[in-house]
Parts: C-alpha cells; sequence; structure tokens
C-alpha cells in the first residue's frame, strides 16, 4: 500500500506573503546596500540575494499551488496531429497521464469538502475575461485580446469546459505529475477490455491504437458492427501514410459494390463448425432447442455433402438445399454409387424409378423426386452405406410438412443471409472471373500482414450484423487452432523470409457480436498471437450477448487489461472499483471549545481551545461515483497486472492524409479492383 500522503492544497495561497516580505528586504539590500550595511555593503548584497532567491523559491511555490487549482478546474488542450503519433516497437501509447495513488484519492476527498469550494470557482479574472468577451465579440479591435484570453495560460484554466463535461478535478489532482503513459506489448496478448457509455472517445481510443498497430506493420483486424465512417477513413490514412494501401481490404455490407467478399462458412478446422456457425444464430430458449438440434443437424448434412462434393459450403448453397434437398440427395447417391456401387447401379436405378407409383409410397415420399427415391431404394436393397448420404436420406423422408415446422427458425435467417446485394457477398462465387474483388481468408490475411476493416451495416439489419460477425470470431477461434500448432505455413507455399507478425482484433461494439465462440478465442487466441481489444458500453451488454451469466464472466475474466471511460451505470463502475485495494484518507476536523471555571479560588474564569485534529480513515481508492463523472476523452486504466492509471486522450490534430469523405474511398477501391464507379 501507498504511504498516506496529505498535503492541504485547497487553502490560501500564503506563500506569497513571505515571498513579498523576502523580495522587498532583499530589493532593498540590493539597490541600498551602503545605507543598509555602511561598514560593509558586500555583506548586505549577498543577504539581498539571498532572500531574492528564497522569495523566488516561495514565489514559485506559490504559483504551483494556483496552477494546481487552477487545473481542477479545467486542463491544458491535449491535442495530437496525425504526423507526430508516437509510435514504439516495444509499447503502446494511450496518452497522457499518470499513476493513480493514495495522494490522488486524497486530493480528489479535498475537493468535495465544502471548504474547498471557493478555491474551485472561477475566479474574478476570469469572470471579468468572460464579460469582456460577450459585450465585445463583434468588435474587429477587441480579437486580439479576446484571442489572447482565451490561451491556456495558468490563469484562464479557470475557464470551465462545457464541451467534455464530467468532474475536471478527477485528472487535475495530478496533472503536475502528468507524463506519457505506454503499455508494454508483452501485456497485450493477455487482452484488453474497454468499456464507455455513448459518445465518450471509445471511438477515438480505437483510432489511436488501431493507427499504431498498422505503422507497426501488424494484421490488424477491425470489426465494426455500426460501419463507423470515421473509424474507416482513420484506418485508409494510417494504410496510407504506412504504405501499405496494397494491404488493406474492406468489407462492408453497407457498400458491397466495392467491399471484398467472404464465405462465413467456406473455411474450417473440422466439418462441423459451419453448422454451429449457422444454428448458434437460432434461438435456443426453452422448446426452441430442439428446433435448433435438428437445423444443426441437417445443416452438418447438407455441408458434409457439399465439401465431399469438393464444393465449398455456403449460405447460398445451404439455403438452396434446405428448401429443396433432392438435386443434393441424386448428386451426393450417384458420385457415391460412382465410387463403391456395382457396375450396374444406373440401369438398376432406372428400373426402380420406373416402376414407381405415388398408391405403393408412403404419404412423405408422394410427389417427391422419383429418382431420388430410386436411389435410396437402390442403397438399402443392395446394403450399401454411407453416413453422409444416411443423413440427407433421413431429412430427405421427412413429412414436408413436418420438416418446414422444424426449419421455421432456420430459413428467415438463410433467407435473410443471402437477399439482395449483400447476399452476393457472403455467397462468393470462386469460378466467377468477372468480378475482380478478392475473398477474404483469414489464413491468406495474416499470411499478407493485412488490415481488414471489417463493417457489418448493425443499424440497418441487426440480426444479419450479429450472424456474421459470430461467425467471423468462429472462423478466427478455428484459425486460432491452426496457428497454435502449425503455423501459418499448413496448405500454402512458403514465403522466402516470412516472419509472422502479431495479429491484433479490434472489436467495436462486440456485445452486437459476440458469442459463445468468443471464449475460446480468448482462451487460445494469446498463443497463436492474437491480440483481442474489445470495446462496448456496460458491462452488462457482455451479458445479454452471451445469454448466461457465467459465460460472460469467462469472456471478462480473460480481458486482463481494462480501460474505462465515463460509464452511466454503477455496476459497470464496481467491475473495476471492486478489483483495487483500499487507501487511508486523513480528514482535518476543526475543534473550539471553552471550560468554564467558578471556583472561588480559582484565578481563572474560563479555558477557551482552538485546534485543527487529523484523523484517519479507510476508504476506496476510487468511487464508482468517480467513473460516472469522468469527462469525455477521459480514463482510468487497469494495466500491468493492477497497476492503476488515469489517462486523458487526445484531440485529433491535422491529418493531411485523412479522406474528406467515404467518396474518396470509394473510388480508390473502384480503381483498385478495376470496377464501374458509380
Amino acid at each position: 500500500m501507498t504511504r498516506p500522503y496529505f498535503d492541504n492544497r485547497l487553502r490560501m495561497a500564503y506563500e506569497f506573503v513571505p515571498a513579498a516580505v523576502l523580495s522587498g528586504i532583499g530589493t532593498v539590500l540590493l539597490c541600498r546596500a551602503q545605507w543598509a550595511f555602511p561598514i560593509l555593503p558586500e555583506v548586505a548584497q549577498g543577504f539581498g540575494l539571498l532572500f531574492v532567491g528564497l522569495a523566488s523559491v516561495r514565489m514559485a511555490q506559490g504559483v504551483r499551488l494556483l496552477r494546481y487549482r487552477a487545473g481542477l478546474r479545467r486542463l491544458p488542450t491535449f491535442v495530437l496531429d496525425a504526423d507526430r503519433m508516437p509510435v514504439s516497437r516495444s509499447k503502446l501509447f494511450l496518452g497522457l497521464g499518470f499513476t493513480w495513488d493514495q495522494r490522488h484519492a486524497q486530493r480528489l476527498v479535498e475537493t468535495q469538502s465544502p471548504a474547498a469550494l471557493p478555491y474551485l470557482r472561477p475566479n474574478e479574472l476570469f469572470r471579468w475575461a468572460r464579460r469582456f468577451e460577450l459585450r465585445h465579440e463583434a468588435d474587429r479591435w477587441a480579437a486580439p485580446l479576446i484571442h489572447l484570453l482565451r490561451v491556456d495560460t495558468p490563469w484562464n484554466l479557470a475557464r470551465p469546459d462545457p464541451a467534455i463535461g464530467g468532474n475536471p478535478c478527477l485528472h487535475g489532482v495530478g496533472v503536475e505529475d502528468e507524463t506519457e503513459v505506454w503499455q508494454d506489448l508483452g501485456e497485450r496478448p493477455g487482452h484488453t477490455l474497454v468499456l464507455g457509455t455513448t459518445r465518450v472517445g471509445k471511438t477515438r481510443l480505437a483510432e489511436l491504437l488501431v493507427a499504431q498497430d498498422i505503422r507497426r506493420g501488424e494484421t490488424v483486424i477491425v470489426l465494426d458492427p455500426k460501419g463507423d465512417v470515421d473509424l474507416l477513413r482513420r484506418m485508409y490514412a494510417e494504410a496510407r501514410r504506412s504504405g501499405r494501401l496494397d494491404q488493406f481490404y474492406i468489407f462492408h455490407l453497407g457498400y458491397p459494390e466495392i467491399s471484398a467478399r467472404y464465405n462465413p462458412v467456406g473455411e474450417f478446422g473440422r466439418i462441423t463448425e459451419v453448422a454451429s456457425r449457422i444454428a448458434m444464430q437460432l434461438p435456443s430458449e426453452g422448446n426452441s432447442a430442439a428446433f435448433r438440434e435438428f437445423a444443426w443437424r441437417f445443416t452438418n448434412a447438407v455441408s458434409r455433402a457439399l465439401v465431399a462434393l469438393g464444393r465449398k459450403p455456403d449460405y447460398a448453397g445451404i439455403a438452396r438445399y434446405v428448401t429443396h434437398i433432392e438435386p443434393l440427395l441424386v448428386e451426393y447417391h450417384q458420385h457415391w454409387f460412382a465410387r463403391e456401387a456395382p457396375a450396374d447401379w444406373k440401369v438398376s436405378v432406372e428400373t426402380i424409378a420406373a416402376n414407381l407409383s405415388d398408391r405403393n409410397l408412403p404419404p412423405a415420399l408422394r410427389g417427391r423426386d422419383p429418382r431420388a427415391i430410386a436411389l435410396v431404394r437402390f442403397a438399402r436393397e443392395r446394403g450399401l452405406f454411407d453416413p453422409v448420404a444416411d443423413a440427407l436420406r433421413s431429412a430427405f423422408e421427412y413429412d414436408k410438412t413436418y420438416f418446414d415446422k422444424l426449419t421455421a427458425s432456420l430459413l428467415p435467417l438463410l433467407e435473410k443471409l443471402t437477399s439482395g446485394t449483400g447476399g452476393r457477398l457472403l455467397a462468393p462465387l470462386y469460378a466467377d472471373l468477372s468480378d475482380p474483388r478478392p475473398v477474404l481468408d483469414w489464413m491468406r490475411m495474416i499470411r499478407e500482414n493485412a488490415i481488414v476493416y471489417v463493417g457489418l451495416d448493425a443499424l440497418a439489419d441487426r440480426e444479419v450484423a450479429s450472424a456474421v460477425g459470430n461467425s467471423m470470431f468462429a472462423d478466427l477461434t478455428s484459425v486460432a487452432g491452426s496457428l497454435y500448432k502449425f503455423g501459418d505455413a499448413r496448405g500454402l507455399p512458403e514465403i522466402e523470409g516470412h516472419v509472422r507478425r502479431p495479429i491484433v482484433v479490434h472489436a467495436d461494439e462486440f456485445n452486437e457480436i459476440v458469442g459463445d465462440e468468443f471464449i475460446p478465442l480468448l482462451n487460445k487466441g494469446g498463443g497463436a498471437g492474437l491480440q483481442i481489444t474489445a470495446y462496448t458500453q456496460t458491462a452488462s451488454d457482455i451479458e445479454a450477448g452471451i445469454g448466461n451469466r457465467a459465460k460472460a464472466g469467462q469472456v471478462t475474466g480473460n480481458l486482463n487489461s481494462l480501460i474505462m471511460l465515463r460509464v452511466k451505470n454503477e455496476e459497470t463502475a464496481e467491475f473495476l472499483t471492486k478489483q483495487l485495494p483500499p487507501v487511508r484518507i486523513y480528514r482535518r476536523v476543526a475543534e473550539s471549545r471553552v471550560i468554564d471555571d467558578n471556583q472561588p479560588y480559582s484565578a481563572t474564569d474560563f479555558i477557551s481551545q482552538n485546534a485543527d485534529r487529523i484523523t484517519d480513515e479507510e476508504a476506496e481508492m476510487l468511487r464508482a461515483s468517480d467513473l460516472i463523472e469522468l469527462p469525455k476523452g477521459q480514463a482510468f486504466a487497469l494495466l500491468d497486472g493492477g497497476q492503476l492509471y488515469k489517462l486523458r486522450l487526445p484531440l485529433p490534430g491535422a491529418d493531411p492524409l485523412l479522406p474528406g469523405g467515404v467518396e474518396e474511398i470509394i473510388a480508390w477501391s473502384t480503381r483498385r479492383y478495376g470496377l464501374a464507379h458509380g
């Protein structure tokens, strides 16, 4: 625990009194040395210099006190131009700040004392300046003076800043210790959680971190459910600044005409992952659990058949065969029989099909494709068995009405994922050479050290955004498992001099896309080189997104670093405060008492006493209400195994490479892929 500290700065600036006296005496001794010491004027001058030096020390202490109090009202502006952003190969820049300890908790308590209120209010000089500005703002002659009044001078820091709101004392108590705050990159594989309500700086923090990751040459993947244009513009500018535009890929459901394509179920480690990525989007509460399991079983059968036929599964193919399974059954049985059936199987199947009659068929098979029925019967009569064929047969023999009920939740989901221009992004035609847009493959992106922006356009269709985001997390989990076991060269040609860079994943508003697949990604991601930074608004969002308190605890337990901006509920704030040790806080208590003495033989009539008593008590290092009062762009960070930092983020400065709008990015993308613009 830090040594208790009490410096009592919210008081009268008494330092100026001895400073004035000492400077006056020193000036007299220096200017009138012969008059003060006619015998030894050199001694007078020496003492004069000493007194002036002591006066300077006391004056500096007084100015420091006034500057501290001004910092409790308003902080100097922190603007960082893009060309001046610090980048390190071993550390991550987080902004300006200081280590928060008992001293700052003590000072914060002092600011909340009624006796401190006079020192926290704007002074008379500020009020005069404000009246002058309002009265002469339209006068050209007053413009230079108004500009001077608005400069961040020590006295002018008393000016309140309504743009950021909150309690400026939270940073002002340590602004004199402020320095650059860096996180060791060795801590990032432990993953990071960023919490903060809307419009308080989460996206700005994401831009700051993403920009550094891009400049370091790392593989950067940004998952943005909202499709924030400002974040996309920042990534484009940083890729251009770093000379990595050829490694920059955009997948955006809101701009399908210039987006890369992506098959969420096309790459996998085990074939069962395809069905899991689709079925996990379906409701699982109550009676829905049984329908979800059936949807998983049927989707798994279709996926296995497609893979066996040498085709990649995709949403469009699965949706097609969910509603009409006969073509897939026929194609797979023909493929199977060509390898294992007797040579006369074609003739036998045709004979069976020719002799079929609806009167001799079970009700569930009436009206079905005769060739499909014949293939199934031939396999049964000849005692042939194949697990994939048997799974297709089982789905084929269901009554159509009953089958539609079982897939009632699966079909609408697949229709949403395959409809419109977005559907063509999610079901790419690999053989279509007329479409030059690339198909995202996470393993290839990692091999290329790519920069990938994923905009899911959740405001337009939250369900589709959630389904695609969850599938991406599941895909990344599968890739992480492969990286952990085999590295990034399995099944791909060797690249001379290739060194795999860290894979940095930024998931903004990740509560929109979090699911069960996120837990193993956190568990195995660090060992595979993945560094995940997740951004959300409250701790409850994680539980709401994943649907289970225990699993939400698993997620937060695997996010070792925590950065918390302003939050709006106490439960989220306590997610940080409960991890901090208590501290000893000193309080000053004024005492005044009088004791009467009515003894006739005593010369004392009464005794009066006045004293200040210092007491100490155990208190929280940081309270939940403090996090609710944080100004915009400020945060507390729990890093490096529990070390608490107070941060303030830089405001964006000049960036000549930042595009004015998304139109410039669209034009670049159309030129890159040779598409027709507009």
